[in-house]
């Protein structure tokens, strides 16, 4: 299958390109034996904001329907120096513009109150902040547009079991005619917040296909196949069992027919 990809119209071109990634560096140390779970790491592609590698930023609710997000920049030795920050404040009762106040952290700031504004939209939405309380929306550096039939669901990053973790909206959308921009629906708690850097992923993509489900109970011949197959797989597990220099026990025998399957 192929899935075509088009920018962030705001900042085309920049920041880590959708990857696969397995691997959740603060899971414990045994999960790298377990493929299953690898395999629900990778299942999809991370997404990431449209950040360069000197970049950054830290968008947090306030509480009260106030929001903040801060820009910075890397001036050398890893010191991060933040250049703006956008204060955003919803009107009382829902009813009214956003009020949005700029305030440069720097003497000589490289760009202007408007392109501040601008920027920000590269990396969230402020138009559904709040929706519900405490709500943020991430924009992702690269959308997806799905063969007829597909849809892509918008997700956290699975197996991320770093705390605090905010809980997030998930979404399915109809990329195959709907031009929709990768966004990352998360829920903040007042004094909750989220970073942005380039190589930090906002969320994760699935693509799935639209075509109808149906479910039918196994005949009594199919649960016997199912509990022969199961034996068969225990025995095999069993019997490839190794032990790793710090004394674990496991066995690769999923992973190796996974794999043979597939060749």
């Amino acid at each position: 299958m192929e899935v075509r990809t088009f920018p962030n119209w705001i900042r085309p071109g920049i920041g880590t390109q959708p990857r696969r990634e397995n691997q959740r560096p603060l899971l414990p140390q045994h999960a790298r034996h377990c493929p299953v779970l690898e395999a629900g790491s990778g299942l999809g592609f991370m997404v990431y904001p449209a950040l360069e590698p000197h970049e950054s930023y830290h968008v947090e609710f306030e509480g009260e329907g106030q929001y903040r997000f801060t820009y910075l920049q890397d001036v050398g030795k890893g010191q991060w120096q933040p250049i703006y920050t956008l204060i955003m404040t919803l009107p009382f009762g829902g009813i009214g513009m956003i009020k949005e106040q700029v305030d440069f952290q720097v003497p000589n700031p490289p760009f202007g109150i408007d392109a501040a504004k601008q920027l920000t939209r590269a990396f969230m939405v402020p138009e559904d902040l709040g929706t519900p309380q405490g709500a943020i929306t991430l924009r992702g550096n690269t959308n997806f547009k799905t063969p007829d039939g597909w849809d892509t669901v918008y997700t956290p990053v699975f197996n991320n079991l770093e705390r605090p973790i905010a809980p997030m909206l998930i979404v399915r959308v109809e990329t195959d005619w709907y031009a929709h921009d990768s966004e990352f629906r998360y829920v903040l708690q007042p004094g909750e917040g989220i970073a942005g850097a380039h190589n930090l992923p906002i969320g994760q993509v699935v693509f799935v296909p639209r075509e109808e489900i149906t479910m039918r109970t196994c005949t009594e011949e199919e649960i016997a196949l199912v509990r022969e197959s199961k034996a068969n797989f225990f025995r095999e597990k069993a019997a490839h069992k190794v032990t790793t220099p710090h004394g674990l026990h496991y066995s690769p025998h999923y992973l190796r027919e996974s794999r043979s399957r597939k060749s």
